[in-house]
């Protein structure tokens, strides 16, 4: 009796769980695509511009800056690579664009996490920050949708692995952020 009668909660149970995974592959009407697909189809990403002074001296603690050469060709490669992924605004060419994508590269920097040792003088972890302005243009209304300064990617590394690798994870977490951006602004 207690075998019939666990065997049919279990049954209730499995069809219930079923019930649910069905309707949640099946969903309710909500779309994660944004408002901009429906008003705009397609950008233009112009290259990135470099605007770090390397010349520049900034302060005590951080006396240059510092830069690593063709990051925003890198940057730019990065951001379109992104756009093709996410698909809510296809790729064009600049006079068929309904937006168009402007940045410029102001800071990129290095900066210690953590320490090993006794004395304190070892890095062990580093944060890489990538920093941009950023500006969107409609261009049939002439009009900046948006504009951003001092957007940043980063990412953070211990000494024992790559600086190249680590300022590869920030581009790619800069461009995710753009295209987040780009695509939430409404």
């Amino acid at each position: 009796m207690r075998i019939k009668r666990f065997f049919g909660i279990l049954r209730f149970f499995i069809i219930v769980m079923l019930s649910l995974g069905l309707t949640a592959i099946a969903g309710c009407g909500y779309a994660t695509r944004s408002v901009i697909s429906q008003l705009y189809k397609t950008i233009y990403v112009r290259p990135f511009l470099n605007k770090i002074d390397i010349t520049k001296e900034t302060s005590v603690a951080r006396r240059y800056q510092v830069y690593q050469p063709l990051l925003e060709n890198d940057i730019t490669r990065e951001v379109i690579n992104e756009f093709i992924l996410d698909g809510s605004l296809r790729l064009a060419k600049e006079e068929d664009a309904d937006l168009i994508l402007e940045g410029e590269l102001v800071d990129y920097r290095k900066d210690a996490l953590s320490y090993k040792g006794e004395d304190d003088k070892d890095v062990e972890e580093y944060r890489i920050s990538i920093v941009v302005n950023l500006k969107l243009h409609d261009i049939s209304k002439q009009t900046i949708l948006w504009e951003v300064g001092s957007f940043v990617g980063d990412t953070t590394y211990l000494t024992q692995a790559s600086e190249s690798s680590a300022i590869a994870e920030a581009v790619n977490d800069l461009a995710r952020r753009i295209i987040d951006g780009v695509t939430d602004i409404w």
